[in-house]
């Protein structure tokens, strides 16, 4: 029995990136990813039943990265004590340079996900993504609320939307194709703009 050739692997993953940065999911072609990858439509559906499994690919590990960070973050707020409570909204530079550098790290996949991915599952991808961390941050507020320790009224909803306004500004310099020093100026003003402390009424 023969063996799958292995090797042109990643030669067809490489001009798949190419060609959905260039042209998005919606435009992009298999047969030009296969010429530019010189191999044959026929190895390429060997390996991917088609265009979107393929865009999928190359997302993949990313998505399962950012997964993970919400799974790490998602600890029980009523475990933690009232300092690491309070700590978690803390959004110093240290903080914010955190996440671009994460983000940044995964440049090309994040713009396949938050550029050019209609037409597939991942379409909906940041609002997806701030659904998840808007569940797991309000449960964080709430925790605080029950203690005493914020003194402002936010509903769910409320949450949805600084949240929202919070990530945008995150995802926009990867949107617009900002360099990573650009990006960090971005992180230096995000600084200065979200204070939860005083949004949510923590006394400092």
């Amino acid at each position: 029995m023969s063996v799958a050739d292995r090797s042109i692997d990643p030669r067809i993953m490489e001009s798949a990136k190419e060609e959905f940065l260039q042209k998005g999911f919606l435009d992009a072609s298999l047969q030009e990813i296969c010429k530019n990858a010189g191999v044959t439509t026929g190895a390429l559906y060997k390996r991917f039943k088609g265009k979107e499994e393929l865009f999928c690919a190359l997302v993949e590990s990313t998505v399962q990265d950012l997964e993970e960070v919400v799974r790490q973050k998602s600890v029980l707020p009523a475990t933690l004590t009232d300092e690491q409570l309070k700590k978690a909204w803390d959004m110093d530079r240290e903080y914010m340079q955190w996440w671009f550098d994460y983000l940044y790290d995964r440049y090309d996949e994040m713009r396949l996900l938050l550029v050019f991915s209609d037409g597939t599952k991942y379409a909906n991808f940041e609002h997806e993504w701030v659904e998840n961390m808007s569940r797991t941050t309000y449960a964080y507020y709430k925790e605080a609320q029950r203690r005493g320790l914020t003194k402002t009224d936010i509903s769910e909803k409320e949450m949805h939307v600084m949240l929202s306004s919070f990530w945008t500004a995150i995802c926009e310099p990867l949107i617009h194709g900002f360099t990573k020093e650009e990006a960090g100026r971005i992180s230096d003003l995000m600084c200065g703009l979200f204070d939860w402390y005083k949004m949510l009424g923590f006394e400092r």
